[in-house]
């Protein structure tokens, strides 16, 4: 797996966020680490499929989910992640996603995503145990772990 690939996602991430959670975020380290799932956090799975296939997931701790739909919603304090949060965290990742496979159309890279799936368990599979992940810093809310697995 090649570290450009995760380049527009990380790109359109920050313009997003910056947009609809009004945050600047920063960039972790790059790295490549095995899937784990753990409790507490929201997964946002989004399949691709194209010259580019596979998943992405975003994952974040649930406060920070919560702090971030507070945002988006005009500060309007989120204190559970009830099915408009999860309708708004999944719109996020969407976004995301959508906005990363416009620079990669703009690249010649032709790829389709899949609506994207949020849960709160470990019930999401994959086509590969290993992701290249980065996480974003957002100061004063969290962080978001960006994990692309494509091929």
């Amino acid at each position: 797996m090649k570290a450009e690939v995760i380049n527009p996602f990380l790109e359109a991430a920050r313009l997003v966020i910056g947009q609809v959670v009004q945050v600047a975020p920063s960039t972790g380290s790059l790295g490549i680490k095995d899937i784990e799932l753990v409790d507490d956090h929201i997964w946002i799975q989004i399949g691709m499929t194209g010259q580019m296939s596979g998943d992405i997931i975003f994952g974040i701790h649930e406060s920070v989910a919560l702090r971030m739909v507070s945002a988006m919603m005009g500060g309007f304090v989120m204190t559970e992640m009830d099915e408009m949060g999860q309708s708004a965290i999944s719109e996020l990742g969407n976004m995301i996603s959508g906005n990363a496979s416009t620079i990669l159309s703009n690249q010649g890279v032709t790829v389709d995503i899949t609506p994207p799936k949020v849960m709160k368990t470990s019930a999401i599979t994959f086509t590969s145990a290993k992701a290249l992940t980065i996480p974003l810093i957002m100061e004063g809310i969290g962080e978001l772990d960006i994990q692309v697995m494509v091929s």
